[in-house]
């Protein structure tokens, strides 16, 4: 038997460059945890140093931060105990096969909290390896180990070295994420530190989960998990709770409580969908006075607010409505017939019941919000104008508009998330071939853990809107080729796509140059007939003053109109 003092040495439990484990008994009492540094302190004032540090990070205390029940020094060694109880370290837990991933993300939604507690107190971990992370049975899990790896002759942290140490604790968190979903250590190597030495800006090599898994790993989650060890650090995690966000999204998406709505019913109940837009009061003033005026004036009018618009949408397609005043007639896609169902005083509530602008936004996010509704806007109209002879243009255009749903909810639930979706999909500066960077959709995995339209289908969902509408306002994917349409709903769905692609187009720099129209056209010109002088003519029309319909491409005579009214 070996002995370290009065504790019983039974195995190691995992060592790194930094900091080491020992499984330890010691003469009464249930088995402990021994956590020491890999080197001795150089002498008494070092040993001080390091002492009052851990004595400071053990006196935080959160659920997922082990409980340290002994600080001491054994023959120039210093060390702190953690009770075991029922749990094991990760490491122990892990097979060759990883952990299945809603365990997995479950595991390190807890370490990442306790993580991010003890940074916001001004503690890092230093150290953060699968020896140190106990779970117990029942998969609660609890980090030990808080400063043990410290360096013993650094001076005061200021705010810069404990931000680099919080850094480092969260890409460490990220390689711990990588191991556990795939049973294998990132480059074959179990010591998160020495990965992070070989990883930009200290080395060259980079980390991403193999596509042959012995568990499926879901594309959400495995874009977290890639961005959270990304090669180029500006695409990384910088906190722990920004990591922890997102797991946490992908989670309650995974769970079946719910969706992607469960992230958003709290806030839906308390800020609505969308403020209404400035100049709120002057809209409603002129809604009041326009009790004989015809539906397709006051809709106009009602278009200029898009929360306006949409919250007349909800109020007409909820269940109540639906099945009182237009059972079996469908979901109602123009406002002219919403406003025709919930005639003017209805209206004038509904503007009445929005939030106020900029609702619960910072003066920055309600900027950008309000810059992203004039796009939502303008490929509203872009659709319009595109739209063959016959086809209704509030249809096209409120189709249009709700294919941005998501974006505009995740700009005004979500505006930090919205704001890294963006930054994500930012090309590496100077390095635009090698690094565009990510698509939405990758980027709004790797920020929320579901995408971007998922939240917009989650409230249209909520709306009443049923399974017809819901395909018609999901743009069709970039990947995936036009085809001719097998109907109206699909024309009308490919319509409001081209136009929010050029719209997105426009919004990456303007003038649009041909060769960028020919291609659009290119993807669109077979199913739809569009050509890029139909285009450049769409987008001119775009830009009419508001109030004038968009004319439609080709026949005007044709009396055509759209599956939904």
């Amino acid at each position: 038997m070996r002995y370290f003092g009065t504790y019983q040495l039974l195995r190691l439990a995992g060592k790194s460059e930094r900091s080491m484990a020992w499984l330890v008994a010691p003469r009464e009492g249930r088995d402990l945890l021994l956590v020491l540094p890999r080197t001795q302190p150089a002498g008494l004032l070092a040993l001080e140093r390091w002492t009052e540090t851990v004595q400071r990070a053990s006196r935080l205390q959160h659920p997922n931060l082990a409980v340290a029940v002994d600080i001491g020094v054994q023959d120039g060694w210093p060390y702190v105990a953690y009770e075991l109880a029922d749990s094991a370290p990760l490491s122990e837990r892990l097979g060759s096969q990883g952990l299945p991933p809603s365990e997995c993300a479950s595991v390190l939604v807890q370490l990442l909290c306790g993580l991010a507690f003890a940074h916001q107190s001004g503690v890092a971990h230093q150290d953060p390896q699968g020896f140190v992370a106990l779970v117990d049975d029942h998969g609660r899990v609890r980090l030990a180990g808080l400063e043990v790896a410290s360096a013993f002759d650094a001076e005061a942290p200021t705010l810069a070295t404990q931000r680099a140490a919080a850094q480092r604790d969260v890409l460490a968190a990220g390689l711990l994420l990588h191991q556990a979903l795939s049973g294998q250590a990132a480059l074959d190597e179990a010591d998160t530190g020495r990965v992070i030495e070989r990883l930009p800006p200290l080395g060259r090599d980079f980390v991403r989960l193999p596509w042959s898994t012995a568990n499926l790993i879901p594309e959400p989650l495995r874009a977290i998990v890639n961005r959270a060890t990304d090669r180029q650090e500006r695409q990384r995690y910088r906190t722990a709770r920004t990591l922890s966000r997102a797991l946490e999204g992908w989670i309650e998406a995974e769970s079946g409580g719910g969706g992607a709505l469960a992230l958003l019913s709290d806030r839906l109940r308390a800020a609505g969908v969308l403020p209404a837009q400035p100049g709120a009061a002057g809209r409603l003033n002129r809604l009041g006075a326009m009790e004989r005026q015809r539906t397709n004036e006051i809709a106009e009018v009602a278009l200029q607010d898009l929360a306006l618009a949409f919250e007349l949408l909800r109020a007409v397609n909820t269940a109540h409505v639906r099945g009182v005043q237009v059972s079996g007639s469908g979901p109602v896609l123009t406002l002219r017939r919403a406003i025709a169902m919930l005639g003017i005083d209805g209206v004038r509530r509904a503007a009445t019941a929005l939030r106020p602008w900029p609702g619960p936004l910072a003066d920055d996010a309600a900027t950008d919000l309000l810059q992203l509704i004039a796009r939502v806007k303008r490929a509203g109209r872009v659709a319009a104008a595109l739209r063959p002879a016959g086809y209704d243009a509030e249809v096209v255009m409120l189709i249009a508009m709700l294919q941005n749903l998501g974006r505009l909810v995740l700009h005004y639930h979500f505006p930090e998330e919205a704001q890294q979706v963006r930054r994500l999909m930012q090309p590496a500066p100077g390095a635009e071939r090698d690094d565009p960077g990510m698509n939405e959709q990758a980027a709004s995995f790797a920020v929320l853990g579901i995408d971007v339209e998922s939240l917009g289908h989650a409230v249209a969902r909520h709306w009443g809107l049923d399974d017809t509408v819901l395909h018609m306002i999901r743009r069709v994917p970039l990947e995936t080729p036009v085809r001719h349409a097998d109907g109206d709903n699909e024309l009308l769905r490919q319509v409001a796509s081209a136009g929010n692609e050029v719209v997105d187009l426009l919004d990456a720099g303007a003038p649009l140059p041909l060769p960028v129209l020919q291609r659009v056209a290119q993807r669109y010109g077979r199913a739809l007939g569009l050509s890029a002088k139909s285009l450049q003519e769409a987008i001119d029309e775009s830009q009419r003053p508001a109030g004038r319909a968009a004319a439609p491409r080709g026949d005007a005579s044709r009396n055509t109109a759209g599956a939904a009214s």
